[in-house]
Formats: C-alpha cells, structure tokens, sequence
C-alpha cells in the first residue's frame, strides 16, 4: 500500500485516542478487527474530508458482495452442475455471504436445499461457540448494536494467520441463518488450514490467502468424506484472495513453527455484553 502512497498504521496505533487507550492497558496487544474498526471510525469521526466505508458484517455489505454468489449459479449452470454443498469463510460475514446468499435465495424460492457451510478459525469460533445477543460490532463500542453471535466485543483473538477472520462477531442476517438451521458453521485450526493451502498451492499453482484456506480445508474434509462414502457430491468454495502478502506466515508453517491456538472464552467480554 505504501508503494502506492499511502501511510499504513499498525492498529492499535497511536494516532486516535482509542488506540492510545488500548497500547496503554495492553502495550503488547495484537490487534483486532474490532479494535481496527474503532479507530478507523474515530479517525473519520473527527475529520472533515473522511468517511468511513465499512467493509463487512452489515447487511448491504452483504448484499454488495452477492455479486459472487450470483455469477457463481450461472458460472455452475455452464458447467451442467448444481452443487450439493456450499462453502465459505467467514469472518464478519461478507464473503461467505457473498457466496451462499444468492443459492439460499433460490431455496427460500422453492428450489432445491443444498448444505452450506460457514468455515471459522477456531480461534475466533463466533458462530459456533459464540453467544446469540445484542453487541457493538467494535471494541470501543462506536458502532450501533446488532443481534449476532458474538464473543464479546471486548474479546480479543490471539495473533493468528487468519486476516480479517479474527474477529469477535459475525453479521446478523448470517447470524440470523445460523440461528434458524438454514446453514452450517465449524471451526477449523491454522495449522490445519495451511496444510490443506500448500496442498491446493501444490495441485492448482494457486497460493492461496490463509482465510480462503479454511474453506479448502473443509472442501477437501467434505470430498475425503463423499469418496469414504463412495458417494458423488459437487462442492462449490469460494477461494476469495491469494497469499502474496502472506508467505511468512507460509514460512512459518513449512517451518514448523505456526502456533495452535483454541478459544478459550473470555467470561469478562461475554459478561460485558449490553443488556438488551
């Protein structure tokens, strides 16, 4: 980003009053999304000439992103195929979102039900170990509430190579879904994720990004699965980003050295919850 001109600030910064806030509680803090969110919402907040465009959870992002789902049920109609399951990464929500939406609408319209699946860190399981509740979708509680399955938006994950997945909430209308049964959400570790990206790197020439590598792990759980099964199934994943950026974290794992971590829950975030 730099090399194009802009000044990139590690968050928590110095430079917004939150971020100051955060690095003198916690000095070695790692960040998070939500922390990232609170400053950048600050930082637009008390300036004239900035906005702030979020880039996840809320619903018209998600519609925003259903661009993919949309192009990838005609991208299967021209391959003369339906898939049986769906997967995604899912983070705060968008590009799962972005994928799957457009095939639950067809079901909701009275067309075939397929599975869907929604692939966590299990560092940051919102969905699947989270609590369903009215929280702030930012560490310094600037944004509005929203019911989602949350950690706790004071929760923060630990340093793990997942992006934009390390994060303490997952959007409502995906939130919604979950609650109802209409999709499926499981967790996976690093470790495990980046195993099943040097194995797609190795077969497809693709480096892939380390938070598309936990919807490869599942898709490659799901079609061990049907060959176990001696079953046919048509998996359909989204591979949302390659990882160029990523090759130390690529280093570390061929190296041996990229931590497992597991959530432990954070019983003051979750008692932290607003009372709604």
């Amino acid at each position: 980003m730099e090399t194009y001109g802009p000044e990139v600030v590690p968050s928590p910064s110095p430079t917004t009053n939150y971020g100051r806030k955060v690095l003198a509680e916690h000095p070695d803090s790692p960040g998070s999304l939500g922390i990232a969110i609170s400053e950048a919402v600050e930082d637009a907040a008390t300036r004239d000439d900035t906005k702030y465009s979020l880039g996840s959870v809320l619903n018209h992002v998600l519609l925003h992103q259903t661009v993919i789902g949309q192009e990838a049920i005609e991208q299967m109609e021209m391959a003369g195929e339906d898939p049986d399951v769906i997967i995604a990464c899912a983070g705060g929500g968008s590009n799962f979102a972005g994928l799957a939406f457009p095939f639950l609408g067809l079901t909701f319209r009275g067309g075939r039900r397929r599975r869907v699946v929604a692939v966590e860190p299990a560092a940051a399981p919102s969905i699947t170990r989270g609590r369903y509740a009215y929280d702030f979708g930012d560490t310094g509680k600037l944004t509005p509430l929203v019911k989602m399955y949350t950690l706790g938006s004071d929760f923060i994950p630990e340093p793990i190579h997942a992006g934009g997945l390390r994060y303490h909430g997952m959007a409502p209308l995906v939130s919604l879904l979950a609650d109802h049964g209409d999709i499926e959400a499981r967790s996976v570790h690093q470790r495990e994720a980046f195993e099943a990206a040097v194995a797609f790197a190795r077969t497809e020439g693709i480096v892939p990004a380390p938070e598309s590598s936990h919807a490869i792990r599942a898709a490659i759980d799901e079609a061990l699965e049907a060959r176990a099964e001696g079953r046919a199934r048509v998996i359909l994943f989204n591979l949302s980003g390659h990882g160029h950026f990523h090759l130390t974290a690529y280093e570390k794992y061929l190296r041996g050295e990229l931590e497992q971590y597991e959530y432990v829950p954070d019983e003051a975030a979750l008692a932290a919850l607003p009372a709604v």
